[in-house]
Parts: structure tokens; C-alpha cells; sequence
């Protein structure tokens, strides 16, 4: 069964996660009934995966599958415990293992009951080492200590075993808010999240262990929801309902190209002509009316005949290639937007002064992150009159805010901190890319691909960014940026189906932006 589209956006920390737990069994839900659901529910889920009779041996003969279960002390081994007796009574080969003997009642009530069924009990985790599969019970959400000992010792086993494993709500020693490994943790296949998704789950250092994640919804009250995390919580995963809301569609029958938005793109040198390319190609996807480009004079002409539709303004460069002033006959301010940044080199600093005192909504990324560091980016953008939205990776972001990301629990507070600062909108790139306002509002893309990971995907992403904000009124500059992240990261997706993870160029991605959106992966 699929989650309720209206709970995916929630994502909750470890004690918000208690509190709601708590309102369901204030208002009465018993714990065991609860318990009872969501394992039904995994269990569903296991039976749907793993087929019984899912493998034939060397001569065609079924063999049944055989689950072994990793048994914790928690409610989250009581879950484990549920799941291998409805798995049982189906006729699945189950094994359980309890490497810990202290267990809370409720998870002991459970452990006597698989006994008395005749469910087997192995003494050693080497004991499962011939199984199918492998379900981790062990511990749920809010672990806070390290793993340690015999049972870091078990972790390892696991991890060394070529057995897929199934962790229930989170892998066995992962923070649920961090996404850290606590000393060692389970390195799952896939991921059943319970109830509602965990920080964990956006985190860049908890991917490796998640494996393929997915919510099992049990039917949270939304009014349990928002008593904890407000009507419109603080922190949310985008999803596609909130981006398809924030795109600049549909468009009146008698729109024409002047209302449909005109961005300045500022950008690429003779030594990084390849990124005004892929920014302007960025731009071409996102629909605006209009764009002008400025670039170095001696790439005017080979920019025009890749980009016929736009207007390509060729500047004064220095010896090196890079732009040396904007033509001063240039009107920043009739533009609905300026993006600046790909490709320029460091020689630039007056061209990004000249960006800043406009009152038009700016985008600064690559080398216009980088100047706007050594100018002091708090000081300098905290009083700009109109929105700015910065789009640096991790190590253009330490320029920015030298310190913020060591004194943040994570990278998405870290984002947050800065947006204040600054009073910018800052998208902090990554793996799960984090978007925050400077009114604190924290957005999580919670998908992208590897495939990204190649050098330009970044100016399609200005140049995609640039194009919507354009389209869009200084109110909305954040709904651009949050558009602009989504459909980036859904289109390396899309095209990353059909190829390997390594095959996605940034020019190919440019011109699958419109396809992807077209073909409904938005």
C-alpha cells in the first residue's frame, strides 16, 4: 500500500517522532494494537518482495525462502518479532536470533509466543549465514549511544555477509537525526521507514547504509502531525505536489515572450567556455521569454550558433579571457532576473559588484560564490533590496560561511544558519540537496543520482534556476529555486534509468530537462 501523498512532505527528528508516538497512545491507541498494525504491514510488504518460493536449485527444484530475524530489546524487535509470525504462519522458513536477553515486556510477550509456535531460535548469528535474507530488528529510531562490543562485532558480521538485509524504520546503528553511523551500523539493502520519514533519511553519510528506502504508512491523524510540527512544519522534503504547485504553468493563451520572464545570464571565459553553453542550455529548458547572455567577445559567435535564440551580448575580456567589464550601454535593471557565476574565473570582481547593487533577484554560483567570499557574504548580501539565492556545493559553502557547518548538528541547520545570515536563499548542493530561507524554512530534496556527479551539471542548474526566477515575482523566488532543485535532480534520474550512473553528461541533461517534465517524471 502507497503512503498518503499528504505525508510524504513530513520529516521528523527522533523526539518529534516521540511525540506524536505519544499522542496516539494519549488518545487511547494501545501500544501492542499499534504494534500489531505496522508489523502487519512490514509484513505485507516482506511477503510482496520476497516471494515464498522465490529460488530453484541447480535442477529446477522451488526452494523456500529462509528469513533470518534479528531480534532487538525494543518495540522495534517486538515489530521483528510480529513480522516472523505472520511470516511463519505463511510458511516461511524463519530463523530468529536475540542477541540481547534483557527485553522490554511487550517485545518479551512476543518472544515467548514465537516459542511456543515452534519458531526456531539460533544460538549464533553464524547460524543465519546460510539464509536468503536477513531482517534487522535490532534497533529502531532514537539510538544515541555507539555500538559496541559483541554487538558492533554482529553488525560486522552482517555487513561482511553477501546476504540483502531489510532493517526495520532505520539500520541498526544509525542517528535517526544525523544520519551518522554511532561507531558501526548496519549496511542495509532496503529501508522500510515507519510512520513518518526520519532526518536520516536526507542526510549525504547515511545513503550508504539506507539502501533503498520506503514509508510504510500506519495511518498517523494528520492533526496528530501538525500538533507537533505545526500547520506548516519548519522542515520538509519537496515532493512532487509541491512542485508541480510552483510551476509556472499553465500559461494564458495570449502570453507572449515579454511576459513570460527576461534573464541576464553573466558567465564562461575562453578557459570555461563549456558553461555558458550548459547554463544557457539550462536556461532554454526552463521556459523563460527571453535571455540575454554575456560572455567574453571571442565566444559571441561560437554562443550564437549554439544558442540561436538567445541574445549574446560579447564583453571587454583581459588578457586572460575572462569578462573585464559589462558594456556600460547594459541596463541591468530591465531585466526580471540575473544569474552570474558559471565559468567566470576570478577576474570578475567588478562584474559581481555591479550584480549586487542591482534590485533585480539575483543567482550566484561557481565563480560568483567565490568573489562574493572574499567580499564577506553576510555583510554583503544581508541588506540587498531584492531576493538572492546562492547555490554553492560544500566547499564553495565553507568559503561563504567559514564556520557554520562545524558548529551545525547537519548540513541542512547548517544551510539554515546561513540563509539567516544572509538573508539569502541558500541551496547547499549535494547527494540530498538542502534549500533554506532566510525565514528559516528548511526544504529537502530527497533524491538525485549519482550520475549527477560530473562537472557542469551545476551550470545547467544555474542556468535552469536563473530561467524560472525570471518567470517568477520577488515573492516566489524561493518556489524557483525549489523547482529548479527537484526537476535538476529528477531528470538526472530519469536519464539515468536507461544508461549507467556514469552516463549522464551535463549536456545530455540539458536537453532531457524538457523530456523528463514532459514524460511525467516531475
Amino acid at each position: 500500500m502507497k503512503p498518503r501523498p499528504a505525508i510524504e512532505r513530513f520529516l521528523v527528528s527522533a523526539d518529534q517522532m516521540r511525540q506524536i508516538e505519544g499522542r496516539l497512545f494519549g488518545a487511547g491507541m494501545p501500544v501492542a494494537a499499534l504494534m500489531e498494525k505496522v508489523a502487519g504491514q512490514i509484513a505485507r510488504r516482506l511477503m510482496a518482495l520476497y516471494p515464498r518460493c522465490s529460488k530453484t536449485d541447480s535442477e529446477g527444484r522451488s526452494q523456500f525462502f529462509r528469513m533470518g530475524i534479528i531480534v532487538g530489546p525494543g518495540h522495534n524487535g517486538g515489530d521483528a518479532l510480529v513480522v516472523a509470525r505472520e511470516l511463519y504462519l505463511q510458511g516461511y522458513d524463519i530463523r530468529l536470533y536475540r542477541p540481547l536477553d534483557k527485553l522490554k515486556n511487550l517485545t518479551a510477550a512476543h518472544a515467548q509466543y514465537a516459542t511456543s509456535l515452534g519458531i526456531p531460535t539460533v544460538e549464533r548469528v553464524d547460524d543465519l549465514a546460510d539464509c536468503t535474507l536477513i531482517v534487522d530488528g535490532l534497533f529502531g529510531f532514537g539510538l544515541t549511544r555507539a555500538l559496541e562490543g559483541a554487538i558492533a562485532a554482529l553488525v560486522q558480521t552482517i555487513n561482511d555477509w553477501a546476504i540483502p538485509v531489510v532493517s526495520l524504520d532505520l539500520p541498526s546503528g544509525i542517528h535517526t537525526d544525523t544520519g551518522q553511523p554511532l561507531g558501526v551500523a548496519i549496511q542495509a539493502t532496503r529501508t522500510l521507514c515507519l510512520g513518518l520519514w526520519k532526518r536520516a533519511f536526507v542526510q549525504d553519510c547515511a545513503l550508504d547504509f539506507l539502501g533503498h528506502a520506503e514509508l510504510i504508512d500506519f495511518d498517523i491523524p494528520l492533526a496528530d502531525i501538525h500538533a507537533v510540527l505545526g500547520q506548516e512544519p519548519l522542515v520538509q522534503r519537496i515532493t512532487p505536489a509541491a512542485v508541480r504547485s510552483r510551476l509556472p504553468l499553465p500559461r494564458g493563451q495570449a502570453t507572449h515572450k515579454y511576459k513570460v520572464g527576461h534573464l541576464l545570464l553573466i558567465c564562461g571565459s575562453r578557459q570555461f567556455a563549456g558553461a555558458a553553453l550548459l547554463a544557457g542550455l539550462g536556461t532554454r529548458a526552463s521556459g523563460v521569454g527571453m535571455v540575454t547572455i554575456a560572455v567574453p567577445e571571442s565566444l559571441r559567435l561560437w554562443l550564437v550558433a549554439q544558442l540561436p535564440e538567445a541574445l549574446v551580448l560579447g564583453c571587454e575580456e583581459t588578457d586572460s579571457g575572462a569578462i573585464a567589464q559589462l558594456p556600460n550601454a547594459l541596463n541591468l535593471e530591465k531585466y526580471n532576473a540575473i544569474a552570474c557565476g558559471p565559468g567566470l574565473t576570478r577576474d570578475v570582481k567588478g562584474v559581481v559588484h555591479q550584480v549586487l547593487d542591482t534590485a533585480k533577484p539575483l543567482l550566484l554560483d561557481a565563480d560568483g560564490l567565490n568573489l562574493l567570499a572574499e567580499l564577506g557574504a553576510a555583510e554583503t548580501l544581508r541588506y540587498r533590496p531584492a531576493p538572492t539565492v546562492l547555490t554553492p556545493h560544500i566547499g564553495e559553502f565553507k568559503r561563504l560561511f567559514p564556520t557554520l557547518l562545524e558548529h551545525a548538528v547537519d548540513a541542512g541547520a547548517a544551510a539554515q544558519a546561513a540563509a539567516k545570515n544572509s538573508s539569502a536563499i541558500v541551496v547547499l548542493k549535494g547527494a540530498r540537496s538542502a534549500i533554506a530561507s532566510p525565514n528559516q524554512s528548511l526544504w529537502i530534496n530527497p533524491a538525485s543520482t549519482p550520475a549527477l556527479a560530473r562537472g557542469g551539471s551545476g551550470d545547467v542548474l544555474t542556468g535552469l534556476t536563473g530561467g524560472l526566477m525570471a518567470q517568477s515575482d520577488a515573492d516566489s523566488v524561493l518556489s524557483a529555486a525549489l523547482v529548479g532543485s527537484w526537476w535538476h535532480a529528477q531528470a538526472g534520474c530519469w536519464l539515468a534509468r536507461d544508461r549507467s550512473a556514469l552516463g549522464v553528461d551535463p549536456k545530455t541533461l540539458a536537453k532531457g530537462l524538457i523530456p523528463a517534465l514532459a514524460a511525467g517524471s516531475l
